[in-house]
């Protein structure tokens, strides 16, 4: 009897944190909410994604980069008397206290700790309202066009808002930062300052979720709860985002395992080298595509894909001799160069095998100029 009540209580939690099989969206508490791909940059799910909202400590990301990109994370900070006053989350710096910045950006992210932030903005950026700068300039050059920061730390202020879209674009353009993403996976660590190891407050990553890979949490009383996360699973790493959201954790789960579930990171380009020729003439060249080419699919959204090759008509002295497009229900999503790998004369290649090779490729070429 008691095994068969544990296993109803297992089926229970099961139900409850993880989406049923073939759903069509996931369902989420949050106001607002965002599923990014990380190698694409694919909405896969979104709901008021592109509304400005308060966003509280997940801020803290930008921040974080910031902090990271300085080169100054071996530099000592000495935290101020307006550091140390800051309200809300803290790492319990002193007046005086000098800490490495490095150490500084496990306290920001693992312990969303404000002083943290004020102190970093201030060495990075000279002051804070110089490092506030930073932040808007970041943020204008990552296309955040929704979003303005007013302090580093994000506590509610006037002129403070972003949208989840952009919070997960920042936090895509993050992760693929080494130090950052080390950062941020940590489920603990000590600075040199303390005889004590800061804990992450991420339970995703602690406790809730083996796939979840970092993030960062946020709450004011004004805001609710925020959340930005990331998990990995196979070979597709997907970025959550949640504003506002009362069950933020059950909301991440939720479409994490509804991306993985409907969603595969499938190679668009299957092989390297293309065949093709120009206008009217008989003589096969060959070219090689720049780049592999993935993109998220779900099983249905594969045979929606075609592919065109466009070449320069002129390219005899030029590497770059057009273009592959791929289109996903006649929306182009993706693109690589076409180099130049003309075929060589003494080439042995059998005649008809280069014919075949041709017709391979002949349909959906365009000439350029």
């Amino acid at each position: 009897m008691r095994s068969v009540l544990v296993a109803i209580f297992t089926t229970i939690l099961l139900m409850i944190f993880f989406p049923i099989k073939g759903q069509a969206t996931p369902q989420v508490s949050a106001n607002n909410a965002v599923l990014m791909e990380q190698t694409t940059g694919r909405v896969l799910f979104e709901k008021q994604a592109y509304s400005k909202a308060n966003i509280a400590s997940i801020t803290k990301i930008m921040t974080a980069i910031i902090a990271i990109e300085s080169g100054k994370m071996a530099e000592k900070a000495k935290a101020s008397r307006k550091a140390i006053y800051t309200e809300g989350s803290s790492i319990y710096l002193e007046e005086g206290e000098e800490m490495k910045v490095e150490d500084l950006v496990y306290g920001l992210m693992l312990r969303s700790g404000n002083d943290a932030a004020v102190a970093i903005s201030e060495h990075v950026g000279g002051s804070e309202a110089g490092f506030v700068y930073l932040m808007n300039e970041k943020a204008r050059w990552l296309g955040m066009n929704d979003t303005h920061f007013a302090n580093p730390h994000g506590l509610d202020e006037a002129g403070h808002y972003s949208t989840a879209y952009d919070m997960a674009a920042l936090m895509r353009y993050a992760m693929d930062n080494p130090t950052f993403r080390e950062i941020t996976g940590a489920t603990s660590y000590l600075a040199e300052n303390r005889t004590y190891s800061w804990q992450n407050k991420n339970k995703l990553l602690t406790k809730y979720y083996n796939h979840c890979t970092g993030g960062k949490t946020g709450y004011t009383k004004k805001t609710g709860r925020t959340l930005v996360s990331t998990a990995a699973k196979d070979n597709l790493e997907l970025i959550a985002v949640t504003l506002d959201a009362p069950d933020d954790w059950r909301d991440h789960i939720a479409m994490f395992e509804w991306g993985f579930e409907q969603y595969e990171l499938e190679t668009l380009t299957k092989q390297k080298t293309i065949s093709y020729r120009l206008d009217e003439s008989n003589e096969v060249y060959s070219g090689y595509l720049e780049k592999e080419v993935k993109y998220p699919l779900s099983q249905q959204e594969k045979d929606d894909v075609s592919s065109q090759l466009l070449i320069k008509k002129d390219s005899t002295k030029e590497k770059r001799i057009g273009k592959n497009v791929f289109y996903l229900n006649g929306k182009p999503i993706a693109e690589t160069n076409v180099l130049k790998e003309q075929i060589k004369s003494d080439d042995n290649t059998p005649f008809m095998e280069k014919v075949y090779q041709l017709f391979q490729h002949i349909s959906g070429v365009d000439v350029l100029w």
